[in-house]
Formats: structure tokens, sequence, C-alpha cells
């Protein structure tokens, strides 16, 4: 289904609202009207969707229904926008969704400000922006969003990363030693590497970034000339237990006299087959002095 055409199980999926309660709704208050195609299907177009996520928002901040559906459009508008200068935290996710869904930048760039007002940089990436990404993965994964939706909350966010590194007026503390941060070959998802970049670097490290899609050879190459305290690399492609142990072996053989960290998804099962040199997220949050969320 083309992303300007939802379902009435789209629309739950992307606001948290029972399809039922949805359809309650629109008999009873009339808040959204669905349309039919040639086949008498329904569906919902964007400006449905902007409003359930508006009504879900105000619900949410104890308006009644009834009384939401007797507002107009710019009333609601309203509404919404007290809420976000009160910076209540639990608008956040809806308004980056609102922007993802919109492809709006300027709603984003907003919400991202706000978000780092209340929060600090990095509390914002991790509390707020990584859910949003696994939300709108699961959303992708499903046909709810499409790519180009994905890809354009994906760079604006990258961007934001990116600014945050070039900002770090820190000189690197010679005793934390070096740092290697890469990607494997035909990973492209560099998001989560380019936060552990900001992490380390925010912490006095000095960080060589190899970025996306690093050959072994290379990696093997930079290895032997280079000395680094440890490594770390970010998987998001999934990957067998038999797939994840020979590419971790693999690693750990090349840097085998350097702690590697294996961060992001990991298969089961695969705890007593590692190198003893591989360790894994959990193991660098707390190197770094951040909790998991």
């Amino acid at each position: 289904m083309a992303a300007e055409m939802y379902s009435i199980k789209d629309l739950e999926n992307l606001s948290g609202i029972k399809a039922h309660t949805i359809r309650i709704w629109e008999k009873r208050y009339g808040v959204i009207q669905p349309g039919r195609t040639d086949t008498n299907i329904r569906y919902y177009t964007n400006e449905d969707l902007r409003k359930l996520l508006n009504i879900s928002m105000l619900a949410q901040h104890g308006f009644k229904i009834s009384l939401i559906s007797q507002m107009r459009d710019e009333e609601i508008s309203q509404k919404i926008a007290d809420l976000s200068i009160a910076k209540q935290v639990d608008t956040y996710g809806e308004s980056l969704l609102l922007s993802l869904i919109n492809l709006d930048e300027q709603l984003f760039n907003k919400t991202f400000l706000d978000i780092v007002l209340a929060e600090g940089f990095e509390n914002a990436i991790i509390k707020q922006i990584f859910p949003f990404f696994n939300r709108i993965g699961i959303m992708w994964q499903i046909g709810t969003i499409n790519p180009a939706q994905e890809h354009f909350i994906s760079h604006l966010i990258r961007n934001k990363i990116v600014v945050a590194i070039e900002r770090i007026n820190r000189t690197p503390d010679p005793a934390l030693g070096n740092v290697l941060l890469f990607l494997p070959e035909n990973e492209l998802h560099e998001i989560g590497l380019l936060f552990y970049n900001y992490l380390l670097r925010a912490r006095g490290y000095k960080t060589i970034y190899l970025g996306q899609s690093v050959p072994h050879e290379s990696l093997d190459r930079i290895v032997t000339a280079c000395k680094f305290e440890f490594i770390v690399t970010n998987l998001t492609n999934p990957l067998s237990a038999e797939d994840f142990i020979s590419f971790c072996q693999r690693v750990c053989d090349t840097a085998a006299a350097t702690k590697v960290y294996f961060t992001g998804p990991v298969p089961e099962n695969t705890d007593q087959s590692l190198p003893s040199n591989a360790l894994f997220k959990k193991d660098l949050l707390l190197k770094l002095h951040i909790k998991e969320c």
C-alpha cells in the first residue's frame, strides 16, 4: 500500500491506538472518515494520520475525545503547540513521527532541539532517538512507511551527530590511547557507530573512524600498522549464529592483542564459541559509564 494510503492496521501501528478504538472514534465522533478505493477497500490519508496522531497526543494529556472532536483543526494545532512549549517529554515521539510522515525537516529540527535542551545531547539520542529508530524500523519492515521516509529521517539524525562530533572541543588524552571504529563489508547503517564515535571523543579518546563497509583486508593492514587500545564495530544486518561467530573470530584473530567490542544485535547461543578478546555493547557502555536502556 502506498505511503499516502493507509489501512486501519497501519494507523494502529503508527499511532498506537487500537483499531477498534479508531472505529469507535470514527462512528461516534466522526474525527476521521476513510475513503474507499474502486474495489471498495477502506483507506486513510496522510491528513487522517496526522489528525489521529494529534488527537492521540491530546488524549494522552487528559483531553476528552468528545471535546477534541468539537475542536477546529486550528484549535487542535494550537493545543499541540502549547504542549510542545511546555516540553512534555511524552510528546516527543509523536512529533518525531509526524516529522517522518510529513517529511517535515522544520518540525524535526524543532523537536530535536527541544529534546536536547531538556535532556542533553547524549540522553536525547539514547532515550528518544534510538527508541524512535527501533519503532520506525519495525514500521519499515511491515511496510507501514516507505524507504524514502526512513532515509529522510536517518539523514537528518546522522547530520545532528556529525555536527555534534565536530563541535567537541577537547584535546584527546594520550593516556587513553587510540580507538578504531569501522563497519564490516556490506554494513551501511552507520548512525550507531557515529554515536559511539561521539561518545568516545567526548570522553577524551582519539578515534580513527573508518565508516561504512570496510573490506577485511583493509582492516588487517591498519591494525598491523597502528596500535589501538580497543576496536568498536557495529552490526545491523541480521546474521546467523554461525556467520556471526565466523565474523567475530576473523576480526579477533586479526586484532589478537586488542579488545574488540561488537555492538548491535548479537545472535543467541554464541557466547561459548567466541574469542577471549570479544566484548559486547553492554561492556562498552559500562566502560563509558552509560546505563543501558
